[in-house]
C-alpha cells in the first residue's frame, strides 16, 4: 500500500494579512496589505486609520487563535504554516528597536501550536512589508531594505531560535512578474529593470535571511517559495515548445538563483536582450552564493503558452495570464484543476535542484452553502485535495523527496486576490461574508473528516 514517509507533515497553511485581523492593534504599523484593502489587484488606499477593509478584523485569528489551533490539532495537524506580520515587529520597518508586544503575540501563538504538538513554519514575509518603508524609501526598489529587511529577520530568528526551525523567506517571490505592486511595491506602469531590480534586491535580502537563519538557528531549516506556474505547450508545433520553455524559466530563475546561487545564462542574455542593466555588487555576489535549505512552492494551477499572437489575444484563465487548457476543467473563479500537474511539477522541480520540496499552498476556493441543519457538504473539495495528494504520492514513488503537505486555507480566510470571504478554501468555515456580517462562529465542514482521517492513515484512506 502506498503512504508517505513516516515523518512527513500534515497541515494547513495561513498568511498573516489574510487571518489575523488587529490591523493596528499592539503598536503594529501599516503594512502594504493594509493599503489594499481590494486586495493584491485592487488600487491603494492612502489611510492612517478607520475600517476600510474586511482584512482589518479578517476572521480574528489574532484573538481567537487557541480555538483554531484546537481544532488543527484535532484534525491531527503537525504542522502549521504562518506567516509573521512585519509590521508588527518593526511598525516603520526602520525603528530602532522591535515593538516587545508584536514579538510577544508571535510567542503566544508558537507555545500554543507547541502545546498541540503542530511544528511551525513560518514565512518572514508574505505579501506585505511596512508602507512606511515604501513611504520613505520606495520599497524594494531602493536597496537600503534589505538592510532592513536582514535586521527584521535577525530580530525574529534571534527571538524565536528555541521555538520555530522551519522557515521560508518571500511568499511566492517571483509573483512580482505578475503583480509588482504586491510583490516589490512597485507601482503599475514600472520599467522592467525597475521591476528586476527590486527583484534582485529580494533575493539579495533573502540569501542574507538564509545566511543569518544558518547562524542564528543552526538546526533549523530555511526555504524559499515559488508560485508554482507550470506551463505546457499547447501544440507540439517547436516555436511553441520554446516558447513555453522560456515561460517556465521566467519563474523558475527565481529557483535557480535561490537554489544554485548566481543568475543563469539564460536570464543574463534575457537582460541584455532587453536592454536592462541591474546594479549588482561584488557583495550581492557573494551573498547569493548561499544558498536555500529547501524547495517550497504553491501549486493550483496550469496552463498553455503560444507562438501563435492570435491565440495569445484571445481570453485567458486565470489571474497569471495562461491560455487555457482545452482539456481540463476549471474552478468557480476560472483556475484549472490539473492534478497530474502537480507529480510533474514535482518531478521537474526534483530534476531540477535535487533538494527537499514542501508543497505549501494547495486547495480549492469554492462557495460552500451551508445547509439548514448546519451542515456543509463540500465533496467537491474532497475530490480537488483527494486527487492531488494522490498525485504527490506517486512523486513520491517516482523518487521526489517531500517534506509535506500545507493546505492553503485550513479555514475560510480573506483571499489574497480580491479580498474575499466568498471564495473558501477551509475545512472550518467562519461565519463571516463579503459585506463583513457574521458572526466570525467556527463549523466544520465534510472535508474536517476527511483530511483527518487522511492524517490519521498517512494517506493509506485516499482514493486512487
Amino acid at each position: 500500500m502506498k503512504t508517505f514517509p513516516q515523518t512527513f507533515l500534515w497541515g494547513g497553511a495561513t498568511a498573516a494579512n489574510q487571518v489575523e485581523g488587529a490591523y493596528l492593534e499592539d503598536g503594529k504599523g501599516l503594512s502594504t496589505s493594509d493599503v489594499q484593502p481590494q486586495g493584491i489587484f485592487g488600487e491603494v488606499v492612502e489611510r492612517v486609520t478607520g475600517d476600510s477593509g474586511i482584512k482589518d478584523i479578517a476572521i480574528d485569528f489574532y484573538h481567537r487563535y487557541p480555538q483554531d489551533i484546537a481544532l488543527f490539532a484535532e484534525m491531527g495537524f503537525n504542522c502549521l504554516r504562518v506567516s509573521i506580520a512585519w509590521t508588527r515587529i518593526f511598525p516603520n520597518g526602520d525603528d530602532a528597536q522591535p515593538n516587545e508586544a508584536g514579538l510577544a503575540f508571535y510567542d503566544k501563538l508558537f507555545d500554543e501550536m507547541a502545546r498541540h504538538n503542530i511544528t511551525p513554519l513560518v514565512t518572514l514575509s508574505h505579501y506585505e512589508m511596512p508602507w512606511a518603508l515604501v513611504k520613505n524609501y520606495g520599497g524594494w526598489g531602493n536597496r537600503k531594505v534589505i538592510d532592513f529587511f536582514e535586521r527584521y529577520a535577525r530580530t525574529v530568528f534571534e527571538r524565536y531560535k528555541g521555538k520555530v526551525k522551519l522557515w521560508l523567506t518571500f511568499n511566492e517571490i517571483n509573483m512580482s512578474l505578475h503583480a509588482p505592486l504586491t510583490g516589490v511595491v512597485l507601482p503599475a506602469g514600472s520599467s522592467k529593470g525597475e521591476i528586476y531590480q527590486a527583484i534582485h534586491h529580494q533575493l539579495v535580502a533573502s540569501a542574507l535571511a538564509v545566511k543569518a537563519c544558518h547562524e542564528i538557528v543552526p538546526e533549523g531549516k530555511i526555504g524559499n517559495m515559488l508560485l508554482g506556474g507550470l506551463m505546457y505547450p499547447l501544440s507540439c508545433k517547436p516555436e511553441d515548445v520554446f516558447k513555453t520553455l522560456q515561460e517556465n524559466r521566467s519563474w523558475q530563475f527565481f529557483g535557480d538563483v535561490q537554489c544554485r546561487g548566481a543568475y543563469p545564462g539564460y536570464m543574463l542574455r534575457y537582460f541584455c536582450d532587453n536592454g536592462i542593466a541591474l546594479d549588482i555588487t561584488d557583495a550581492d555576489r557573494e551573498a547569493l552564493r548561499t544558498t536555500v535549505d529547501f524547495v517550497s512552492f504553491s501549486y493550483y494551477m496550469t496552463g498553455c503558452v503560444t507562438a501563435d499572437d492570435a491565440l495569445n489575444n484571445q481570453a485567458r484563465g486565470n489571474i497569471l495570464n495562461m491560455v487555457p487548457n482545452p482539456h481540463l476543467a476549471s474552478s468557480e473563479w476560472g483556475w484549472q484543476i490539473d492534478p497530474l500537474g502537480l507529480r510533474t511539477l514535482l518531478n521537474v522541480l526534483w530534476d531540477r535542484y535535487q533538494k527537499p520540496l514542501f508543497i505549501v499552498e494547495n486547495g480549492l476556493g469554492a462557495k460552500d452553502k451551508v445547509e439548514a441543519d448546519g451542515s456543509i457538504n463540500d465533496d467537491y473539495r474532497i475530490s480537488y485535495l483527494n486527487d492531488h495528494l494522490v498525485q504527490a504520492r506517486e512523486a513520491i514513488e517516482d523518487g521526489v523527496e517531500l517534506m509535506g503537505f500545507t493546505s492553503w486555507g485550513p479555514i475560510d480566510l480573506v483571499s489574497a486576490s480580491k479580498a474575499e470571504l466568498s471564495k473558501r478554501y477551509g475545512f472550518i468555515y467562519v461565519d463571516r461574508h463579503d459585506d463583513g456580517t457574521g458572526t466570525l462562529a467556527r463549523s466544520k465542514k465534510k472535508s474536517f473528516d476527511w483530511y483527518k482521517e487522511v492524517i490519521a492513515t498517512n494517506g493509506a484512506s485516499l482514493k486512487a
